[in-house]
């Protein structure tokens, strides 16, 4: 969420893109599931995200009015604007720690998904705001919740290198195997984008570096094709198969580039 650079309609949220790289085989499913229909709407601010004066209040950070307007009607704290966002999505998005905390206070609901399957805690995540999903947690936030494209909190922190965020979501039940509509975990999305100290995350907390996508590649298969050096001698210590197959018959030593795939093989041979 945030203020949109329409890339498609909801590209953007909270300066974090919808669609998220995992790999050069999947950036074009992905940005394709990030595109929506552009949406235009009337506004009661200039310059708003939202049809809610109330949402654009907790985005703009205007804590006093919020408090004013809601104080004044408080279904105004639970009331969902053109895209099912409360103001909790957007206090969430743009980071407003103290806005998130008045509206917890109140007692708002903290598992409510906008109209593409968003829970704040995926916003908090994806946008890097600790604090926030800190708060959110402590309010009882489904840590595993999944949004219309499959994905968890864990997938976009994993994604966009949030090392206290994911830590903070698998100390707090966050399956670290969870897969989205492609199968995907979020130790593909590590190793696709070369997040190597995600990767010691993932692995402390015992993900699998074996699970196939959709398309048949583990995270190695994505690490190798990206050339990750340190990320793929990282996955095959730790177990990941030199020998598994994509669905083109190629093993991640196949797709690998350069002189990675003899590394590789060096590590696990001799």
């Amino acid at each position: 969420m945030g203020k949109e650079a329409k890339e498609g309609g909801r590209s953007m949220i909270g300066g974090a893109p919808l669609a998220l790289v995992i790999g050069s085989r999947s950036r074009g499913r992905e940005a394709a599931l990030g595109r929506a229909s552009r949406r235009s709407w009337g506004s009661e601010m200039e310059g708003s995200v939202s049809n809610l004066m109330v949402c654009n209040l907790a985005y703009s950070g205007k804590l006093e009015e919020l408090k004013e307007c809601i104080l004044a009607d408080k279904s105004l704290a639970t009331r969902t604007d053109q895209d099912s966002r409360t103001a909790l999505h957007w206090a969430c998005s743009a980071g407003h720690t103290e806005i998130v905390e008045f509206l917890l206070q109140l007692g708002v609901p903290v598992n409510d998904k906008d109209d593409a399957g968003w829970s704040p805690l995926h916003i908090a995540a994806s946008a890097g705001r600790d604090e926030i999903v800190k708060a959110l947690l402590g309010k009882g936030a489904q840590v595993n919740a999944v949004n219309q494209n499959g994905c968890t909190p864990l997938h976009y922190a994993a994604s966009k290198n949030r090392h206290e965020i994911a830590v903070m979501l698998l100390e707090g039940g966050a399956n670290p195997d969870a897969k989205d509509h492609y199968e995907a975990t979020a130790m593909h999305r590590a190793a696709a984008k070369g997040n190597l100290k995600m990767i010691h995350i993932l692995l402390y907390y015992k993900a699998s570096t074996n699970i196939q996508d959709t398309e048949g590649n583990t995270p190695l298969h994505l690490a190798c094709d990206e050339e990750r050096v340190e990320e793929a001698k990282l996955l095959v210590s730790h177990g990941a198969s030199i020998y598994i197959e994509n669905k083109e018959e190629k093993t991640p030593l196949q797709v690998a580039k350069g002189g990675l795939g003899l590394i590789l093989k060096r590590l696990v041979e001799g």
